[in-house]
């Protein structure tokens, strides 16, 4: 969010020692040289603002107008914020503020919680953009009011306290639909929806009503990107609340939209996979698997190729198919094992442990589960899992010496599991 910059007020400038017309001069050159800073904001000159508005406040030191000066300061303020400096630009915005709290404007507010957060102190940030929208709903700019909510909710969100940054970013909807800002609103609803869920402290009725009045406002929306990305936030809160038809839908609808950035298709493509594996359709999740495996693959997400990869996987493994699932197994191990997500592999050689199990290839599942067990250590949490885990190796090994004891095995091929895959795998956004 940039930092926001109004032009000093007009006031008269009273003194004695100076003549009027010296006093004039004074005022028409910051006049000027705050409308030069304005510009060069606007151009994304910031180091050019800089300059600008550092002459006008040494011209207004030279003056004694208390009002002019602390413009000047905030102005010369807002610029360094622009320019990467917060730490000056903080030092100069608290020089601006006025002595009486009536007096304070939201505009000053608002970059004081910028310079904050900026400087990592979150909790300042977000209680200086609640300030500012207080400021600005008392002047009635509801526009500005949501902005400054959403701001504050991400901060809420940088540490982790899921309910009051959902509470604002449903104030931010409710400003931004007073203001008839509706694009707006449907983007702060699909935030609050997440942040709903990850709060844990609303029930699912609730979570519903937000997404759908979400998804009332896209027709308000014009930009294919923005849609996109509203769609597949709310499909993704729709899995977690394991509403699957209703994320299905919304994934679909983002395949119907203008050509899409690969790096948003790909996402999309991959939930919608997910999705359909928790509804069982697995047949019809193969090519968006393999679709969001290509476009991850040709954009050097590698992780992420692996995921698409492991859900691929386990298609097939409902659909019988254990051969193609663990050719696909395989690779995708191997991505999670290039960039060192251990609790990825620990899932993936289960699962392929698993396939090896059912064709009887006892020796590679025992390896596989060794392998699970090593990639566990390297996670912080994992004691059940480490037991189920020593459980299945033992059964493993076991049958293992009994196939060794008797090389003929007379046992029937176990039926392949059935039931929906749990979408662990789905992308957040």
């Amino acid at each position: 969010m940039a930092s926001k910059s109004p032009s000093p007020s007009d006031g008269q400038v009273g003194t004695k020692r100076r003549s009027r017309t010296q006093v004039h001069r004074k005022e028409t050159d910051i006049k000027e040289l705050t409308s030069s800073g304005h510009k060069a904001l606007e151009e994304g000159r910031s180091q050019e603002a800089v300059r600008c508005f550092s002459d006008a406040l040494q011209t207004a030191l030279q003056l004694q107008d208390s009002r002019v000066l602390g413009a000047c300061f905030f102005n010369l303020g807002a610029a360094y914020l622009e320019a990467g400096e917060p730490r000056r630009g903080l030092n100069l915005l608290q020089q601006s503020q006025p002595r009486s709290k009536a007096d304070r404007y939201p505009d000053l507010q608002f970059n004081l919680a910028i310079a904050h957060n900026a400087l990592g102190k979150t909790r300042e940030a977000s209680t200086a953009f609640l300030q500012a929208a207080h400021l600005y709903r008392s002047q009635g700019d509801g526009g500005a009011e949501g902005d400054a909510c959403m701001e504050m909710s991400r901060c809420y969100s940088q540490m982790e306290d899921w309910t009051p940054a959902a509470h604002g970013f449903l104030r931010a909807a409710d400003s931004y639909r007073v203001a008839a800002m509706l694009d707006s609103a449907a983007n702060a609803l699909k935030e609050a929806g997440s942040h709903m869920i990850r709060a844990k402290q609303f029930n699912q009725a609730d979570i519903s009503c937000v997404l759908g009045e979400c998804l009332n406002l896209v027709n308000s929306i014009s930009d294919p990107r923005i849609l996109g990305e509203v769609f597949l936030s709310v499909g993704v809160s729709y899995c977690q609340l394991r509403h699957f038809q209703k994320a299905v839908r919304c994934f679909q609808r983002v395949l119907t939209l203008p050509a899409q950035q690969p790096p948003l298709l790909a996402k999309v493509l991959q939930n919608l996979g997910a999705a359909l594996n928790s509804t069982g359709q697995f047949s019809e999740a193969l090519g968006y698997h393999r679709l969001a495996a290509g476009l991850y693959g040709s954009l050097g997400c590698h992780g992420d190729r692996a995921r698409c990869l492991s859900n691929l996987g386990h298609a097939w493994t409902r659909l019988g198919d254990r051969d193609e699932a663990v050719e696909t197994f395989i690779l995708s191990l191997q991505g999670f094992r290039d960039t060192e997500n251990h609790l990825a592999q620990v899932q993936v050689c289960e699962s392929l442990a698993e396939c090896y199990l059912s064709q009887r290839k006892h020796q590679k599942a025992v390896q596989l589960y060794k392998e699970a067990l090593s990639a566990l250590s390297h996670c912080k949490e994992g004691g059940a899992l480490q037991d189920l885990l020593v459980k299945r190796l033992t059964a493993a090994l076991q049958q293992s010496l009994s196939v060794d004891e008797n090389p003929n095995p007379q046992r029937p091929r176990p039926p392949p599991p059935t039931g929906p895959t749990p979408a662990s795998n789905l992308l957040q956004v």
